[in-house]
């Protein structure tokens, strides 16, 4: 199972996989490593793209060998989202507006979510876990 968190720089994704992962004995992707792994930090319309099919094939791997696998990073566009192609969809709408322009300026709100964290608390991971488990 493909698990994405996604969402704007600064909205807690990060957060919410550190705490979900182990209540689902997943395993973490987080893209800023992965960036760091691939010396890439192209933020560029083509470098978004690259970044989403690279976590995707990673993400993939693990699904194939049975694992559960969340991925946290900003997926900002319909079509990086489309490349990602997540069983379940987390979207952490809980700011307006992120650290940085650029991503800003091209992200776009998702269609289609699974779960929508619209506050930072001490619970959301605990729902969501549960939520995934009935599904496994």
């Amino acid at each position: 199972m493909k698990i994405l968190i996604m969402g704007l720089p600064g909205s807690g994704k990060t957060y919410l996989a550190e705490r979900l992962t182990p209540l689902i004995n997943a395993n973490w992707i987080n893209a800023d490593k992965v960036r760091n792994k691939y010396k890439d930090w192209d933020f560029s319309e083509e470098g978004r793209k690259r970044q989403s099919l690279r976590m995707s094939s990673l993400a993939q791997e693990a699904s194939d060998n049975g694992e559960i696998v969340i991925c946290d990073f900003i997926c900002p566009t319909s079509e990086t989202r489309k490349t990602f192609d997540a069983d379940f969809t987390i979207w952490m709408n809980t700011i307006t507006k992120g650290r940085f322009e650029d991503t800003n300026k091209i992200f776009e709100p998702p269609n289609s979510i699974d779960y929508e964290v619209q506050e930072w608390n001490d619970s959301n991971h605990k729902i969501i876990a549960e939520i995934i488990l009935k599904d496994v």
